[in-house]
């Protein structure tokens, strides 16, 4: 998800999408362990979505602020 489509959201839909891409991320490291991924960029792709995720949090807490 781009930057700006994840500004348009509210703060509790950011934090929902931040949890689920954590989780996701989680699951991924344990199939990474497992032997079961094969795509290993989806570590990757999906610890930048947490970061886009967790910064536009951050600016919007810090705009409430």
């Amino acid at each position: 998800m781009k930057p700006s489509a994840i500004r348009e959201l509210s703060v509790d839909e950011i934090r929902h999408q931040l949890d689920d891409a954590r989780e996701k991320y989680f699951k991924a490291r344990f199939q990474l362990a497992t032997g079961q991924l094969k795509n290993t960029a989806t570590l990757r792709q999906v610890r930048r979505e947490i970061a886009r995720l967790a910064t536009v949090l951050h600016e919007r807490e810090k705009e409430q602020a």
